[in-house]
């Protein structure tokens, strides 16, 4: 009998189009953005260094430039506190009479575990005072 041959992964049609997805989708976009990175430096290199470059203005657009993403994850965590605060202002308006009744039902909780270890115990502790009571009217130790 002849087994079945499976593919290989190379051959699948599945592992084919991921190879075309990495060229297409991360690959090249990845070396566009470099290659236009690289212009740029290079161009404002020619511009800046030349006989007549002004190096000040240059510098000062170079420092936009570094501070603008700088400001805009600033701005993102902003709005992210601003919205927290907002959410918990409205969570605190809501939540105390719910915490009340939570905080009772935990009492009552509380009541009846105290209750159980209490009855646990019991047994033992009166145990250990009759053995210590009979120790110390016989002298053993």
């Amino acid at each position: 009998m002849e087994k079945a041959r499976l593919p290989s992964p190379a051959e699948h049609p599945s592992y084919q189009q991921h190879r075309r997805q990495l060229w297409t989708q991360i690959l090249i976009p990845i070396l566009v953005v470099t290659l236009i990175l690289l212009a740029v430096t290079v161009i404002t290199s020619i511009a800046t260094f030349r006989g007549n470059g002004e190096v000040e203005r240059w510098a000062a657009i170079s420092t936009i430039w570094i501070i603008l993403p700088l400001l805009s994850a600033g701005l993102l965590v902003l709005i992210f506190f601003v919205a927290l605060i907002y959410g918990l202002a409205k969570l605190l308006a809501i939540l105390p009479p719910y915490s009340g009744q939570a905080q009772k039902i935990v009492w009552r909780i509380e009541g009846i575990v105290r209750r159980f270890t209490d009855g646990a115990v019991k047994p033992f502790l009166a145990w250990e005072g009759i053995t210590a009571a009979v120790k110390r009217l016989t002298g053993i130790k």
